[in-house]
């Protein structure tokens, strides 16, 4: 294998092999815990502009099954401890590496994982580059940030989604960067889904006469997505609102409130959150790097969900407004499934029977 480099912006260098695309790239270097969901999370569009690190050793055991893709690739890189060139699956399609290579991510293999991730858990996220030699100067890696991010991920186009079985209610959801699952989540509880982009005005969607609106996940910082902040203001209290992961955020800040970055995010597909109305803990699968300051959200807000390691805001709920938001991934997938009553909430929030 071509000999590759992994340079962090505070100077520290890794040696290993290069994979994926021929190519040296720059990004924000974040890490993830999932054991299995490989697919998932380099097709997930909350990873634009990032390096995604694994910190599960062993990668690409069960290859490529484009099935299970969750949106379009757009993580700046890849890094491994190692992969798998001979994939074990009945549904594997191809090798790992293939995948990168058609998506233009370029990687590298071989580095210690571990002492990465203690690194940035330690002295918090950092830009890094992917490189066949490393720089002489790392003014550009560490002037490097992830800008307008939702919009080179949402959809150009509205698409419509049919309902499975017998069509009960009509959303609209707001492509902020939304992955598959959201959609075949809806659509299997009997909701026709009409998908627009991240810029679509407040009263475009109210034309539609959806029974519901549905704001997706979404990658970058929330702050920076002005406009949809202000056309979220003239949606909430008019009809029923579910946000997930940026969708809360965006929410939030609608609302008054503020957000905040994390030192190193919430990644993988073991997040553990608590319910604060009975105390009850769900396993959760999550994805991002910032979240809503609690404290920001008092009178404006009731907090529903905490994050049970760091005690940040996992959910909020609007109760005057029908709308309620979660930071983390009820349609998780691959990932845990504990939480996916919230569509049901939903459901019953748009037929009259929910509280929000």
């Amino acid at each position: 294998m071509e000999k590759a480099y992994l340079v962090l912006s505070n100077g520290r260098i890794f040696e290993g092999q290069r994979i994926g695309y021929k190519g040296d790239s720059i990004g924000e270097l974040v890490f993830t815990t999932g054991m299995v969901g490989y697919l998932e999370t380099l097709t997930d569009p909350s990873y634009a502009g990032q390096i995604i690190m694994q910190t599960f050793p062993l990668i690409g055991n069960y290859g490529v099954i484009e099935q299970d893709f969750e949106g379009e690739s757009a993580c700046s890189g890849y890094v491994v401890r190692e992969i798998c060139d001979e994939p074990s699956n009945f549904r594997s399609m191809y090798a790992l590496n293939e995948l990168l290579i058609k998506k233009h991510i370029p990687g590298i293999a071989g580095v210690d994982t571990r002492c990465i991730t203690r690194i940035i858990r330690e002295q918090g996220v950092m830009n890094a580059i992917i490189c066949s030699e490393p720089p002489s100067d790392l003014e550009a890696v560490r002037s490097y940030s992830v800008k307008g991010a939702v919009k080179l991920v949402s959809r150009a186009t509205v698409n419509e989604y049919s309902a499975e079985g017998e069509e009960r209610f009509h959303i609209c959801l707001i492509d902020y960067g939304a992955k598959r699952n959201i959609i075949r989540s809806l659509c299997a509880r009997g909701c026709r889904v009409t998908a627009v982009p991240y810029d679509t005005k407040a009263e475009t969607i109210l034309a539609m006469q959806p029974d519901g609106v549905m704001l997706s996940n979404g990658p970058g910082d929330p702050a920076e997505n002005t406009e949809c902040i202000e056309e979220l203001r003239k949606l909430i209290g008019k009809l029923p609102i579910f946000g997930i992961c940026l969708g809360h955020q965006l929410t939030a800040l609608a609302m008054g409130g503020q957000t905040q970055k994390l030192k190193y995010g919430h990644r993988g597909g073991n997040q553990p959150v608590k319910r604060l109305s009975d105390g009850r803990c769900f396993i959760s699968s999550q994805n991002h790097g910032y979240a809503v300051v609690s404290e920001s959200m008092r009178g404006k807000a009731v907090l529903s969900y905490i994050n049970a390691n760091d005690l940040t805001c996992e959910g909020l709920d609007y109760p005057d407004k029908r709308c309620f938001t979660v930071q983390f991934h009820p349609e998780a997938c691959s990932g845990p499934r504990d939480t996916e009553f919230l569509f049901e909430r939903f459901v019953r929030m748009m037929g009259g029977k929910g509280d929000a």
